[in-house]
């Protein structure tokens, strides 16, 4: 299967894009390698650090695989439209029907375009979002509370210091009462990401900031990067959850762990201890990277739950795709027994396929209202 997934794309661009065009045999040669090199992107990146998650090349050469590997994408996808609407002509008109030199090279530039349009949107500093949400049970002492969420940072060669300053510095302007993390911060070790990751240490809010791991975390030195992101000032909650009051009313805070945590020989997510103790009639926000398992918790009486992981599909038709993988829930608000549950489409993105288009990043904030 991995053969057939990888190898028709190679098929298509070599053989029937590239190979077509009226170019030198040497110069369609250099061609062909340079598209087997791009799409050995992840091969690659394997190679620079031990992981395919975490490729270790200069910024820009990353930028450039990216693009590279979203081109050979929507190059084989236009491509075979192509092919089938020549075979439907010639179909219809019962004559040969021949590809044009000027079809290729249009279709070459449309793919082009794509993907450098979905880097460009990948690579970006996210725009707020805000995001109002009715509470049942809420407090009017909480009325107007804003919650800001930051997920799917994947602080790296492609998201570094910079980046994760210019989100840090647009985040704190928010006047967030609590800023959120859920999961996947980084992709790296401690001793690759420590200086990409110390801008995070400047996100500020009056009741904190808290945080749950996401699957990536698990992929790099566990351990180490729990205790390094709570020496970061993140209060971490696995399985466990925070009480914030406003007089005598309160609102708990809960995190759990990743669904991949057991294959990774460590604690998986357990939200009946995430709850145990909680202060009783308490509204309950639930921090799970996952989106999978929201009607869980909202058999267990959670009001709201935030989720990243899905990217949001990160293109329009992907999604689709990627949906399918997480219980249907890949973008935006849900609702989901009575609770609240929101998929954000991520404020950064894995650096081994960064493409957005229609499904853009963000820092959300969320307004609650008592009701």
């Amino acid at each position: 299967m991995r053969l057939v997934v990888f190898g028709l794309p190679l098929l298509v661009v070599i053989l029937n894009w590239l190979w077509p065009l009226p170019l030198p045999l040497g110069l369609k040669v250099v061609a062909a390698t340079l598209v087997v090199v791009a799409a050995l992107y992840h091969y690659w990146s394997r190679l620079s650090s031990g992981s395919v998650f975490a490729p270790e090349f200069p910024r820009l050469l990353v930028i450039v695989f990216n693009w590279a590997f979203g081109a050979i994408l929507f190059l084989t996808l236009l491509q075979i439209a192509l092919d089938i609407g020549t075979l439907l002509v010639a179909l219809v008109t019962w004559q040969p029907v021949h590809i044009s030199v000027g079809a290729r090279v249009v279709v070459g530039g449309i793919a082009g375009g794509l993907a450098a349009i979905g880097v460009a949107n990948a690579l970006r500093v996210p725009p707020v979002r805000d995001v109002i949400v009715t509470i049942p049970g809420l407090s009017p002492a909480f009325d107007g509370y804003k919650l800001v969420q930051l997920t799917d940072m994947h602080i790296s060669r492609l998201f570094p210091a910079r980046w994760a300053r210019a989100v840090v510095e647009r985040t704190n302007v928010t006047d967030a009462d609590m800023i959120v993390v859920t999961g996947d911060f980084l992709d790296g070790s401690v001793a690759m990401r420590r200086a990409d990751v110390a801008p995070l240490a400047q996100l500020h809010a009056p009741d904190g900031v808290l945080a749950i791991p996401g699957n990536h975390e698990y992929f790099f030195d566990y351990a180490d990067w729990m205790q390094h992101l709570s020496e970061l000032g993140f209060h971490m909650l696995l399985n466990r959850h925070a009480v914030i009051t406003r007089g005598g009313a309160r609102l708990v805070i809960a995190g759990v762990t990743d669904r991949s945590a057991p294959a990774h020989g460590q604690a998986g997510p357990d939200l009946a201890a995430a709850l145990a103790g909680r202060p009783a009639n308490a509204p309950v926000v639930l921090l799970d990277h996952q989106p999978g398992n929201a009607r869980e918790a909202a058999a267990c009486g959670v009001a709201m739950q935030l989720s990243g992981h899905t990217h949001g599909g990160m293109i329009v038709g992907l999604d689709r795709l990627v949906a399918r993988g997480n219980s249907g829930f890949v973008s935006g608000r849900y609702d989901v027994g009575g609770m609240v549950l929101y998929v954000s489409n991520g404020t950064g993105l894995w650096p081994g396929f960064a493409l957005r288009l229609g499904r853009p990043s963000e820092i959300t904030r969320f307004k609650l209202r008592a009701g």
